[in-house]
């Protein structure tokens, strides 16, 4: 009977075990502790290096995917891959600090990436993207996942905003959502939330975020030039009236939303599953 208590309670004590999130903080002799702990699932966060109006730091979008993926784990384990941030952001090139690759070559590093992710023993990935020019990348990417065969499946974590929240961040808010788009009063109130230290608040008015108006095309047509066109200072809002309040309201929702989907991803079989049947039935 001691026995049968110790090979069922040791290895939840093993499970139990504090380790490290963090890809790049784990040991090797604590490599399958993660992958068991975390159901063989690893979160890439995905941010890009550009500017973000006068006044937050080039690597906005990189630090808040970084915090919210360090934060989401604490309370359901997963592995987060380390800092990464290539991916497309061809309309900033005119701005310094931008870190912009070949399209070619980012789509091969995100698929190299997920490759060698697979190949370290996870099944799930799940990207989370702080990048608003990065969306469309992704999903082109998710959906040629279904070109070759293998065994690990990747998911795009896209949360909506709950109703709740927006009203709640509707009273907090002091400028138009609707020309916050960049580097605005949201991204600033998350930065001021999650790393007041580098935000220049003052330096917030230095600089116009309003649409300049540069183009006028029918509603049916998109061009790539479109966001030079209206916001050539690659900045979209008013950052001036950003507060840690609206900051901390936002990213409480998100974390919250990113934990259930750990928890939905980690729960998941019938993906992987599909998946394999899927490549059994391709044509050759």
């Amino acid at each position: 009977m001691k026995k049968l208590f110790l090979l069922f309670f040791i290895p939840l004590l093993s499970l139990a075990q504090t380790i490290p999130s963090r890809w790049d903080e784990l040991t090797a002799s604590d490599w399958e502790l993660a992958l068991e702990k975390s159901n063989y699932t690893c979160i890439l966060p995905i941010g890009i290096l550009e500017k973000h109006g006068p006044q937050a730091p080039i690597g906005s979008d990189l630090i808040r995917v970084r915090e919210l993926s360090a934060r989401a784990t604490k309370k359901e384990y997963a592995v987060v891959f380390p800092d990464y941030f290539y991916g497309q952001i061809n309309e900033a090139k005119h701005q310094y600090g931008t870190f912009s690759l070949p399209s070619k070559l980012a789509m091969e590093m995100l698929e190299a990436t997920c490759q060698e992710i697979g190949r370290n023993g996870f099944k799930r990935i799940i990207i989370v993207n702080g990048h608003g020019g990065n969306p469309q990348m992704i999903r082109y990417f998710i959906q040629n996942q279904l070109e070759n065969k293998r065994d690990y499946a990747v998911y795009f974590f896209d949360p909506k905003t709950p109703k709740d929240i927006a009203e709640k961040a509707a009273k907090l808010r002091k400028s138009d959502p609707s020309f916050d788009m960049h580097g605005g009063e949201n991204e600033t109130s998350i930065l001021l939330h999650l790393r007041p230290d580098l935000v220049k608040l003052d330096r917030s008015s230095s600089e116009s975020g309003a649409n300049q108006n540069r183009l006028q095309l029918s509603e049916d047509l998109y061009t790539a030039i479109w966001w030079y066109a209206f916001f050539p200072n690659h900045y979209a809002g008013q950052a001036e009236v950003s507060s840690a309040e609206l900051g901390k309201l936002i990213v409480d929702s998100k974390i919250e939303s990113l934990v259930n989907a750990i928890k939905a991803v980690k729960e998941d079989s019938q993906t992987l599953k599909l998946q394999e049947a899927f490549f059994n039935q391709m044509k050759k």
